[in-house]
């Protein structure tokens, strides 16, 4: 069976891969930051990174990874206090950006292993995906229907990160003057500390 899930289930798959992908988070403020300050081509390994990396992780917990993720608390809380710890870094350092190239500021964007890295040092990521996978693999294609599953996220991940880089490079020309981009690089930041709020408030 080539497509193991119906059309139902498919559109409702979508929809929830959509939500995830778009909404704000960490991924999507690094995403809007780094074209603002680096141009849409530069940022383009960070989407590849985000899109690939995380549906490879889909399709990993989706074969193997699920049930040991939902049974050890001890991993959720590593990966939770990992991401943190991530997550306050890149904050910084985008937040004490003062102009591209400038000292003490990130003077490039995540390159490909950077960004799929992070997937699996998202909690969030890894709640999405074991959720997703409970409800949507087959125990009799688990195979198909996992990498059903991930071929979707690559889409989605990929769409809805080009629209957040769109957003990112719109306001790129605005951000070069006076102390505009400062504060963009501060908002974001803020973005990814509020975050990083929630994450430990949503258990």
């Amino acid at each position: 069976m080539l497509i193991p899930l119906s059309l139902d289930n498919l559109l409702t798959l979508f929809s929830l891969a959509l939500v995830a992908s778009i909404t704000p988070g960490p991924n999507n403020a690094m995403l809007a930051a780094s074209a603002a300050n680096f141009g849409v081509r530069r940022s383009i390994p960070h989407v590849l990174g985000v899109a690939l990396g995380y549906a490879f992780m889909v399709l990993m917990i989706g074969l193997f990874l699920g049930e040991i993720f939902q049974r050890s608390s001890v991993l959720r809380e590593a990966l939770r206090w990992a991401a943190a710890g991530l997550l306050l870094y890149v904050s910084w350092k985008i937040a004490t950006a003062q102009s591209v190239g400038s000292a003490g500021e990130v003077t490039k964007p995540f390159s490909f292993l950077q960004a799929a890295g992070f997937q699996w040092l998202n909690p969030k990521g890894w709640a999405m995906g074991t959720a997703i996978t409970a409800q949507f693999v087959i125990t009799g294609a688990a195979l198909q229907s996992s990498v059903l599953i991930a071929v979707i996220f690559v889409v989605v991940i990929l769409a809805s990160s080009g629209c957040w880089l769109l957003l990112g490079r719109t306001i790129g020309g605005f951000l070069q003057a006076s102390n505009n981009l400062v504060w963009f690089n501060r908002g974001m930041a803020l973005t990814i500390l509020v975050c990083l709020v929630l994450l430990f408030f949503e258990r």
